[in-house]
């Protein structure tokens, strides 16, 4: 009470001192000052002494001893001194001398902290307009001290202003030092605070060495174009090559676009080299959404020489569609761009065009009645018959859906329909027109057998049986979209194991499966599928590694498994009747607070029909780890089994504290064809941080002094 009542007689004695409550109300309010012990001097002067605090809107000043003058409306305050701003700005100073706002003054002896990540220390600090902080003889720098020691990096000034409204720091007179050693030296510097998010400006330069281009440095540079747009530009030079590197970024009410590439001028290539990609997304009146996409490339090996990307067949796209719950709309127009070896642009499906239609409806009699209706077109750009066989596909279907609880818990799905086919061929032997209808029905039976054990977990067996016929025939069509067929649990039960209505399933088939799943809250899941197809009729259209060629398909088994302490994995296999394995495939990934793992292996035989001459048996790493409290490295690799040599391999460290951020990568390509050539990379990256909101790791731990 004597605490309030001392707060009240400053107040009523003071006119120029407001209240607390009435600093909400006017956003130039005075300040208002509280202490253990106030008096008054004279006619104009109030003493405050013990624990005193000045307030005024969010600023905060805590001090030993302040003396307010009415007639100068000057605060005199003698330390230590504690000033905060918010969250976001904290100064530590031995006296100072302030208006009532304390928005202008001097400061001596003051250390300012922004963003509890940069600290600025200087003989004296002047506030002026409550916008800038002028520091006279400063230190900058986001690192520890420890006692005399110089920190890991600081940059001395003659003079460094802070701009609160800009966010950014100007530097007169600058000089950079390393553990107390000067680096350089620079007349004029600016950099942005840590509260920085956006602002025009050099970013985080790199050192890249390639066995190909040797070394280089790459310098890239933010522009800000407003609040909605940028560009960086990126500078790469080696003895071997002139590159720019550039990105821009613009966002819109309904959409954003994001185009970047490269044009360089180097010893490998005897012209021009640039790419270019872009995506974009927007949303349209009645919820349409319009997106696209942008590869292009102006020579085979430039996406790889540089490491820009490792893709061999380039998308560009524009599709505009539309989603409901029962209902979805899309139209597309696609070019591809092959950059594989032995493949020619003008034989392969250059431009793609497809237009979807589908519709739920709910009819009274029950079930689910669906109609769909697409059209696909593919063009290539040969004119030679067979070679540039051009492709019209439409097709229409109509399918009814129920499902049905049996006794003893049986469940039963019934499905009956008819699809229609038509295909317009040009430049190819095969016939100009074909057509086809075929209807088609199917029931499926499930019967899951359920355990639930006191602790939470529960146990589902679930054999499945499926029996399905389509009338009609295959049409004597080119098989372009059903070159590669995967059979797995995703579509043991499917009418159609195509990828692509170019080609159906006919005749009278069957499928038998097995489910057994676990779930436990508190534990480990796992989920295993047997399953195999029966035909009536063998289909010459599947692969012979598709596992589906014959009347009776290869034995698929799959699994899947998840425990609390981070470790998954996935397996899947195709095995035929002497139990030889055509296809599978392995993942495993284990992650933790300090560490992720990830491993996968793939075998598949040797096909020609998927244009695969040999058997490819390949495993594939990654991992990232804690090796300290500040460093945490990486690893990676590639290996072909069945040529038994090493595809690619990498590594990388990563050293973060509260001040600097070091990054090194190195990796090897070991592959070669016509357009690719091993080749080696290296990278450092050096980053200062405390003059931006976060690090590219959002990593550091600050370093202890012993």
């Amino acid at each position: 009470m004597a605490h309030l009542l001392r707060l009240l007689i400053l107040c009523l004695m003071l006119p120029g001192l407001a209240p607390v409550a009435a600093l909400a109300q006017q956003s130039d309010a005075p300040a208002v000052l509280v202490a253990d012990r106030v008096w008054l001097e004279g006619q104009s002067r109030v003493i405050a002494e013990g624990a005193v605090e000045v307030m005024q809107g969010d600023v905060r000043l805590r001090a030993a001893r302040v003396s307010y003058d009415r007639d100068s409306e000057r605060l005199l305050i003698d330390g230590p001194i504690i000033l905060t701003r918010g969250e976001n700005e904290v100064i530590v100073a031995d006296a100072a001398e302030l208006d009532r706002d304390l928005r202008n003054g001097l400061i001596r002896s003051a250390r300012m902290v922004i963003n509890q990540q940069l600290q600025l220390a200087a003989a004296r600090l002047d506030r002026v307009d409550g916008r800038y902080a002028q520091l006279t003889r400063a230190t900058v720098s986001s690192c520890q001290v420890c006692g005399t020691r110089p920190p890991l990096w600081q940059i001395k000034a003659r003079r460094v202003i802070h701009d609160r409204e800009e966010m950014q720091l100007y530097f007169d007179d600058a000089r950079m030092e390393v553990l107390g050693v000067p680096i350089f030296w620079t007349p004029r510097l600016r950099l942005p605070d840590p509260n920085q998010t956006r602002a025009t400006g050099f970013l985080i330069p790199s050192i890249k060495r390639n066995s190909q281009l040797l070394t280089g440095v790459k310098v890239p540079y933010f522009i800000k174009m407003g609040d909605h747009r940028d560009l960086t530009l990126t500078p790469y030079l080696s003895s071997e090559t002139t590159t720019l590197e550039w990105r821009y970024r613009q966002a819109f009410a309904n959409g954003r676009i994001t185009f970047e590439g490269a044009v360089s001028e180097d010893t490998l290539y005897n012209k021009g080299r640039a790419y270019v990609q872009g995506y974009g997304q927007f949303d349209l009146p009645r919820d349409f959404d319009l997106s696209f996409a942008i590869e292009a490339v102006t020579d085979d090996a430039y996406l790889t020489d540089y490491g820009y990307s490792d893709a061999d067949l380039l998308e560009s796209n524009v599709t505009i569609s539309r989603v409901r719950s029962d209902e979805y709309i899309e139209a597309r127009l696609g070019h591809y761009f092959t950059l594989r070896p032995g493949e020619s642009n003008s034989e392969i499906p250059s431009i793609v065009g497809n237009v979807l239609y589908e519709k739920r409806l709910f009819p009274r009699l029950g079930g689910e009645l669906r109609f769909k209706a697409e059209e696909h077109s593919h063009l290539r750009y040969s004119t030679t018959p067979g070679l540039g066989r051009d492709v019209v596909r439409l097709n229409a279907e109509a399918l009814w859906f129920n499902t049905w609880t049996l006794p003893l818990g049986l469940r039963a799905e019934g499905l009956v329909g008819v699809h229609a086919d038509g295909f317009i061929t040009r430049q190819d032997a095969l016939p100009a027109n074909q057509s086809g209808v075929s209807p088609t029905a199917a029931l499926t039976l499930r019967w899951p057998w359920v355990r639930n054990q006191a602790n939470g977990v529960s146990e589902v067996i679930e054999p499945v049986m499926m029996a399905a016929w389509t009338g009609g025939s295959g049409l004597a069509v080119a098989n372009d979209e059903s070159t590669r067929v995967e059979f797995d649990e995703g579509n043991l039960l499917s009418l159609s194991r195509f990828p692509a209505p170019d080609r159906r399933e006919h005749g009278l088939r069957g499928a038998l499966g097995l489910n057994w799943t676990r779930i436990d809250p508190q534990g480990w899941d796992a989920r295993l599928t047997f399953g195999t197809v029966y035909k009536a009729d063998v289909d010459g259209n599947f692969s012979p590694s598709s596992g589906l060629r014959n009347s009776v398909s290869d034995l698929l088994i799959a699994g899947q498994f998840r425990n609390q302490a981070g470790l998954s994995l996935t397996a899947r296999g195709l095995f035929n009747h002497d139990f030889n394995i055509n296809k599978a495939e392995a993942r495993a990934g284990w992650s933790s607070d300090r560490y992720a793992l990830s491993a996968s292996y793939v075998w598949l035989s040797a096909d020609a029909t998927e244009n695969r001459p040999s058997n490819v048996s390949e495993w594939l790493f990654s991992s990232d780890f804690d090796l300290g409290r500040h460093l945490r490295g990486s690893l990676e690799g590639r290996y072909d089994i069945a040529a038994d040599e090493p595809v690619s391999a990498g590594m990388g460290l990563l050293y973060a504290n509260e001040c600097v951020e070091v990054e090194l990568s190195v990796s090897r390509r070991f592959a070669s064809s016509t357009i690719v050539t091993p080749a080696t990379d290296f990278s450092l990256t050096i980053g200062l941080r405390g003059f931006s909101a976060a690090s590219a790791s959002g990593r550091g731990v600050a370093k202890s002094c012993r």
